[in-house]
């Protein structure tokens, strides 16, 4: 999980310029200053760097980045293929 919350703490900082100083595990997004569409921008972001299937329908303020970084790692940690990447039937 270390590897994702590193990566997951650059974007915040990168993308959507929360101070590095500010994000800490167990700091909420809605603290970090993301309104509803940047929590949702950046769970786009994850699916499409980490090609995983993220469920956005749960984003809000609320998620610590923990919680995020827990989600992510669990996608990848169960092999979860992205959307598009399955086999045609």
């Amino acid at each position: 999980m270390d590897r994702v919350y590193d990566r997951l703490v650059t974007l915040l900082n990168n993308k959507f310029e929360v101070d590095p100083d500010r994000i800490t595990p167990e700091a909420t997004l809605g603290a970090l200053e993301l309104d509803s569409l940047a929590v949702v921008e950046l769970y786009v972001t994850l699916q499409e760097e980490w090609q995983i299937p993220l469920d956005d329908s749960g984003a809000s303020g609320e998620l610590t980045v923990t919680d995020v970084a827990r989600a992510v790692t669990a996608l990848l940690d169960a092999g979860e293929p992205a959307p598009g990447h399955q086999a045609v039937q």
